[in-house]
């Protein structure tokens, strides 16, 4: 099938890969704009995978504060050289991870981040709570597993759907920036603050 100009650059809008990635994805997908926003990302995660262990000493901390002064973040993201930190998707790509602490709040930036010790304790309340449904033994295990699983994408920053495109998570979308900049890109840390609570929730 044909596969027209305005729908490559429409997956090259969407996706930030370039022209011909685009349209080999288009045409590999056979014009499902949706699948061949999947292939590139397949496609942008491994060739994030090549870059990752690279040491990443550049980058930018970033502010971002709620309409209102209600909500603020400060967030450090890490890259490889300062030209790709002064590039203007680097720096878009910063304020939208620092908009989305704001409105997800997260708690840590990946699994291994979280206390062995919380996540024993989640386990033993879902457990308690999947034997208060009467559910049979053979699948407690099951169950508390999976809710686990969705507590990670509840409480960490890179499992959490990206709030301004909820069909990615923040990995992916990080992922995908490191196609496109061709460097290694890291969370380093983050903190969120609140008006009127007593702790500002930090992640460092």
């Amino acid at each position: 099938m044909g596969i027209s100009a305005k729908d490559v650059k429409a997956l090259r809008d969407r996706s930030g890969a370039g022209m011909m990635e685009c349209k080999r994805a288009l045409e590999e997908s056979q014009g499902d704009m949706n699948r061949a926003v999947d292939i590139l990302r397949e496609r942008g995660m491994a060739a994030a995978a090549k870059k990752a262990g690279r040491s990443t000493t550049e980058g930018l901390v970033e502010s971002y504060i709620h309409a209102g002064g209600r909500i603020g973040v400060l967030l450090e993201i890490n890259c490889e050289t300062d030209f790709v930190a002064n590039t203007q998707d680097f720096k878009n790509l910063a304020h939208d991870i620092a908009l989305h602490v704001a409105a997800s709040q997260p708690l840590y930036i990946n699994r291994s981040d979280v206390p062995a010790t919380r996540i024993a304790r989640e386990k033993d309340v879902l457990r308690q709570q999947a034997l208060n449904e009467k559910k049979p033994e053979p699948i407690i295990e099951k169950m508390v597993q999976g809710r686990i699983d969705k507590f990670y994408k509840e409480i960490c920053l890179m499992e959490q759907p990206f709030v301004k495109n909820p069909d990615v998570s923040v990995e992916d979308l990080i992922k995908e920036n490191i196609a496109r900049l061709g460097e290694q890109i890291q969370i380093r840390r983050f903190a969120r603050f609140e008006r009127g609570e007593d702790v500002a929730v930090e992640n460092t």
